[in-house]
């Protein structure tokens, strides 16, 4: 357990040293792009499918134990803060790391139980990987123990865009859902 923790820090430490080291540097940090998935219905999407409103992203897999689903109920509790129909007015997008096991349909089920409008969003290896890296996420499959199924280690970010699909700012699983309004909020 403890080296699993010693790995989630260092992950965070990495993700938010890339993102200082643009920022001291001069450049506005590049983070998002272009990507191209099937959403939990089978339709092919893009960036550009979910510009229009805001978007909250976060990449993650059905079989996480712990942040995802801690993750995806904060992003539901922004939402209801934000009060009704809010959710029809922001995109909700969960990227899988594990299209290995996560089928469109284990997705669906899987987003949907946080709420009706969330969208789980898989694709090829490639194409998970390619979106991963615009996003600078870190994911690697972990062999289970004692003949368990396997895990999935992965940066645990909220990701915040604005209308034009341009990253506004990040959350990790440990943030209040009320920060998260707010930055969603000013984006409505």
């Amino acid at each position: 357990m403890k080296a699993l923790l010693g790995v989630w820090i260092a992950t965070l430490a990495v993700a938010a040293g890339w993102i200082a080291w643009d920022a001291l540097s001069g450049k506005r940090p590049t983070i998002g792009g272009p990507y191209a998935l099937h959403d939990h219905n089978g339709r092919a999407v893009t960036d550009a499918t979910f510009r229009g409103k805001p978007t909250l992203i976060y990449f993650g897999f059905t079989y996480c134990p712990d942040v995802c689903p801690t993750s995806l109920l904060l992003a539901a509790t922004a939402l209801e803060k934000l009060g009704p129909g809010t959710e029809s007015k922001v995109n909700v997008l969960f990227i899988t790391v594990d299209p290995e096991r996560d089928t469109p349909q284990l997705l669906k089920e899987y987003v949907t139980n946080f709420g009706a409008t969330f969208l789980g969003l898989t694709g090829s290896t490639a194409d998970v990987a390619s979106a991963a890296r615009a996003f600078r996420v870190y994911f690697q499959k972990v062999p289970g123990r004692d003949g368990g199924p396997y895990l999935m280690d992965h940066s645990s970010i909220l990701y915040v865009l604005d209308r034009n699909g341009r990253f506004v700012t990040h959350f990790t699983h440990e943030a209040k859902a009320e920060a998260i309004a707010q930055a969603v909020g000013r984006l409505l």
